[in-house]
Parts: structure tokens; sequence; C-alpha cells
């Protein structure tokens, strides 16, 4: 029975020893080194125009006649739009005829007044009617003179009902007809420059003590492109207590066919730069919620694929920034990891 028992174990033994040994899977590995990342945080911007005016009506009536449409390129001081002057013409026409009739009242006292001096000094009329005659002159000139202050009035209102463009720009949206009756709380139109561009960029309260002059920004479009690359240029002094952000102004570059004025866009702050390991893509393995790399390790005389557990910081282009599970000289393995087990034997290249 012992005779037995003993070929069995020996048997067993020379089983194992005939067993293979699992062939180590050629694997492509990258060394882990520190790089440069940036430490930043993606806000919505929003593109306003340093020059943008809303035109509303300084007088009220009909409006008359629209010269311009929604997007036309408008120059400084063009026509875009009349209201009914008519009534206010009338005012003038008939201050005018007042005015001149004044005039006369004036000019007939200026003369009595000269000739009743003339008299008074030649002893021939009293001073009573001497001071009524310069009494009468001076009420006559101050009514002539106020009549022709308040014609130049009416006649500059006249300018009031011709609407123009502040400045060279672009018309914005017209809501109002021809026909329409306006008043001076009616919005007409718009005229923004396209240059002279801001991007309006809130940042949250807490990073306040981050927020200074000269940050870089990067701009992004709604489907990720880069648009610019510009920096923070003005920090508001206060909190908007509707958005509690701090609006910060970044200038804008771009041309008028690329970004518009109110245009909604993403606006990148770059805090600081910061040494951290950076990982390709493809080297990053997610199994139930977790991430994980395989690092080259030895193991029982061999070199072998250990999962290690990491954490994911910024996207730097086609890798990852890892805050924590790797250190520098650790070889992370890039290729072939969808076919690797923990403790696997792999051989680098």
């Amino acid at each position: 029975m012992a005779i037995w028992l003993g070929l069995a174990v020996v048997g067993c033994q020379k089983k194992q020893a005939a067993a293979p040994h699992m062939q180590a899977m050629p694997v492509k590995t990258t060394i882990i080194a520190l790089t440069p990342v940036e430490q930043s945080n993606e806000y919505v911007a929003t593109i306003k125009s340093r020059n943008s005016a809303t035109l509303q009506p300084q007088v009220s009536g009909r409006l008359t006649q629209i010269r311009v449409h929604s997007g036309d390129r408008v120059r400084s001081g063009q026509v875009l739009m009349e209201i009914d002057a008519q009534p206010q013409i009338a005012q003038v026409q008939a201050q005018r005829a007042t005015e001149q009739q004044k005039k006369a009242l004036y000019d007939y006292d200026t003369i009595e007044y000269g000739r009743q001096k003339k008299l008074f000094d030649q002893g021939v009329t009293s001073r009573d009617s001497t001071d009524q005659a310069k009494q009468a002159y001076a009420n006559s000139k101050a009514d002539y003179e106020s009549a022709v202050a308040l014609g130049k009035t009416q006649e500059s209102q006249l300018a009031y009902y011709t609407i123009r463009a502040p400045f060279d720009g672009v018309v914005g949206d017209i809501p109002v007809h021809v026909g329409d009756y306006v008043s001076t709380s009616t919005m007409l139109t718009t005229v923004d420059q396209s240059r002279d561009l801001e991007a309006y960029i809130y940042v949250p309260t807490e990073r306040s003590s981050q927020v200074r002059m000269g940050l870089p920004v990067e701009l992004y479009d709604t489907s990720g492109k880069l648009l610019e690359k510009t920096a923070i240029d003005f920090v508001s002094p206060q909190v908007d207590p509707t958005l509690q952000g701090i609006l910060v102004k970044a200038p804008v570059h771009l041309a008028p066919d690329v970004v518009r004025n109110a245009q909604i866009i993403n606006a990148r702050v770059i805090w600081t730069s910061k040494p951290m390991p950076v990982i390709p893509v493809l080297s990053v393995v997610r199994l139930g919620g977790q991430t994980f790399v395989y690092v080259v390790r030895k193991q029982n005389g061999m070199m072998a694929a250990v999962e290690v557990p990491v954490t994911l910081g910024e996207a730097v282009g086609n890798s990852y920034a890892v805050t924590s599970g790797l250190s520098v000289g650790d070889q992370v393995v890039v290729s072939s990891t969808q076919f690797l087990v923990n403790g696997m034997p792999v051989h680098p290249l």
C-alpha cells in the first residue's frame, strides 16, 4: 500500500513539472514622467460688443419710413428711420410768425425809445414818458429774444424725427413697422459694432482668490472647436447678486463671421500649470466604475501586468493627467490592455 502511494505522488509531481508555463504577451509600454498640466475650469461666456447702442426715439409720433433692414451694415450718421415731423414743422412755422410779430414790436419800441430820449434831452417830454418808453423797449426786446430762442429749440427738435446710426455697425432686429406709433420708450432697433468684442465670463465666488488680470483664457464654440486664445483684462470689484459670480472680461479679436454680439460660447480659464503624470487614453481600463492601468512589475522572477487603480484629472489632448495612483518611473502598458488580466506575464517592447 505504501509503495502504491509513493508511486502516485511521484507520478503527480512529474505531471506538474511537465505543465508548460504561460507564455508572456508582448506589449508596448511607456515610462511615467511629469508633464506640465494646465489646471483650468470651463464656463459659459457671452460675446458682447464694447460699442452697442439700443435706439429709442426722443419724440413721439407715427413712423413714416424705415430705410434699413436687419443685418445691414451702416455708417455713422446714416439715416435709419423717420418719424412724422409735420406737427413739429407746424409749430416751427407758427413760432416763426410769432417771432416776426415780436420783432416788429421790438423794432417799433426801439425807435420810440430813441425818439423819447431825444425829446427828453431837449426838455420837451418828461422823464416819466422816457422811462415808460425805455420799459416798453426792454420788454419787447426780451420777448423777441425769447421767441428767437424758442424758435431755435423747436427747429433743433426737428432732428429728433430722423433716426441716425450713432456709429459704424450692424443693424439688429427691427421690431417696429411703418405706421406704428412710437414713443420715447419704444425700442426701434440696435446698432452693434462688429469689432471691439469682449467675452463676458462669470467666475464662481469660490475662485475669487485666484481671479486676476492676465489669466489665460481659451474660447471654444459649442462643438468644442478652439476659436481664440486670449487673457482676462477686466475683473469686476463686485459680485453679481443674481448669479453669485464675479464678472471677468477678455478681449475677442475674431472676424465678424465667426462670432457675433450676444453669442454664447465656452470659455476655459487656465488658473495655473502643474507637473503631473500623464498617460495615453488607450492605457486606461474602466471596469465597474473604476479606472485603472496595467503597470509592469517583476513577480516570481518574471515581468507581469499588475492592475493599479488611478484617479484621472484633466484631459490633455489624447492623454489623461493622473492625480493619484502612479509614480514617476512606473512602466505603464499602452497596448493590448483588453487581453490582459491581473498578474499576467508580459514582455515589454
